[in-house]
């Protein structure tokens, strides 16, 4: 038992002394006024929660809001397909004229490896392809 509950035991057996001293005349009036100190802490209790559910709600809000999110813009993926080509000429022209056709490869190679980078970056279920469940295996074990 907790201190709150301890405080409303003894507010009842203030009501039921008090209700012995006066007599039943003022039974309604006992009861209504023990009624109204249980109306106030209840209201005080669910004002505590909704106070605390309201800062937890902030919380989590400000909490997202800080985390960093890549932006998916078409500007950004528009300028980054223009650097891209951009700069896939002159490393096309160093690899090729250093290490021929496998220069070539190599430099082409990391400029699509970038490009798949950034596209998963921006769009994390675009390599991932659906999964299967093993409702969906079963069937093929038939």
């Amino acid at each position: 038992m907790d201190a709150r509950d301890t405080e409303l035991k003894k507010e009842l057996d203030a009501t039921l002394q008090a209700r012995r001293e006066l007599g039943e005349e003022y039974d309604s009036a006992l009861v209504d006024s023990f009624l109204e100190k249980v109306e106030q802490r209840i209201d005080g209790a669910v004002e505590r929660r909704v106070r605390r559910q309201l800062a937890e709600q902030q919380m989590v809000a400000a909490r997202d809001s800080r985390s960093p999110r890549p932006t998916d813009s078409w500007g950004e993926r528009f300028g980054f397909g223009i650097v891209s080509l951009v700069l896939a000429v002159p490393l096309s022209a160093i690899g090729g004229g250093v290490a021929d056709l496998p220069g070539l490869l190599v430099a082409w190679a990391g400029i699509v490896g970038v490009n798949a980078f950034q596209a998963a970056r921006l769009n994390p279920n675009l390599f991932g392809g659906r999964r299967r469940t093993s409702a969906q295996d079963s069937d093929w074990e038939d």
